[in-house]
């Protein structure tokens, strides 16, 4: 491993970066995991078993799953802000906690079921939203969600700090439509600060949300060249490690803690 950086990371990295991807869409099997693949990286996959054939909708991703990336919870339906639509039903402002618990819980089950090798995974909130109800109603689903999972990916204009980012809501950056450059310059700004970034796709150069497959390539090949100082893992990986070393250093006495701190660069 390489020398200690300034902004030292578990076993000398730098920082870390999580490639996620939302709706279990067609381009992201097609394309997205050959060019994993051949750049040794792994990833986490938000999918929703809707319908009455969840089962077969899940099928092709248990391979995904055995191939050492993550395959995640986005909900059963998709529910996203009323604000989308034309017509006030079936959405968030007119959904409570206990609708959300069932979509979380019950797209928990059916993935566990789906892919029983699969020991643990995380959770994506559709359409980056985190709420139910509205005006004075409107609360938080984000407790729904820690009830559920250990950790939850949202949408933020940062990359997460390891002691102090909500692991259930954490922090995201969508990526559609940049450049490789631009995506590098985002991993490279929150790995200067020892953070880790979530960057955020939806199609691979097809669909909606779409990143070109060139720019997603050269992404890929580029954090495979930086493997040594840059730590890319699904997002359920750097969640569990994050909660381990929160829990080692709150354990520990008062000068243990403060390495702990000073390890991760805490200011």
């Amino acid at each position: 491993m390489p020398g200690k950086h300034p902004h030292s990371w578990r076993d000398g990295y730098e920082g870390a970066v999580s490639l996620t991807f939302d709706d279990g869409m067609q381009s992201q099997l097609d394309r997205a995991l050959p060019i994993l693949a051949e750049n040794g990286l792994s990833a986490t996959f938000y999918v929703n078993p809707r319908g009455p054939d969840w089962r077969g909708l899940l099928a092709p991703w248990r391979s995904v799953a055995e191939a050492g990336h993550e395959v995640g919870n986005h909900t059963v339906n998709h529910p996203c802000s009323c604000a989308f639509k034309e017509v006030r039903a079936d959405c968030l402002e007119t959904m409570t906690l206990d609708d959300m618990d069932w979509e979380i819980g019950e797209g928990r089950r059916r993935i566990t079921e789906a892919i029983p090798e699969q020991a643990d995974f995380t959770f994506c909130y559709p359409c980056y939203h985190a709420h139910v109800g509205e005006g004075p109603g409107r609360q938080s689903y984000v407790p729904v969600v820690a009830r559920h999972h250990i950790a939850g990916r949202g949408k933020g204009d940062f990359a997460n700090h390891p002691l102090t980012a909500d692991l259930h809501h954490l922090y995201s950056f969508p990526v559609e439509r940049l450049a490789c450059s631009e995506m590098i310059g985002l991993v490279e700004e929150a790995v200067s600060q020892g953070r880790w970034a979530v960057l955020t796709f939806h199609g691979i150069a097809d669909g909606h949300l779409a990143v070109t497959e060139t720019d997603f390539g050269g992404l890929c090949a580029w954090l495979g060249e930086h493997r040594d100082r840059i730590w890319t893992a699904p997002v359920v990986a750097v969640a569990k490690a994050i909660r381990t070393w929160r829990s080692a250093g709150s354990n520990r006495s008062d000068d243990a803690a403060a390495s702990v701190r000073t390890a991760w660069n805490e200011p």
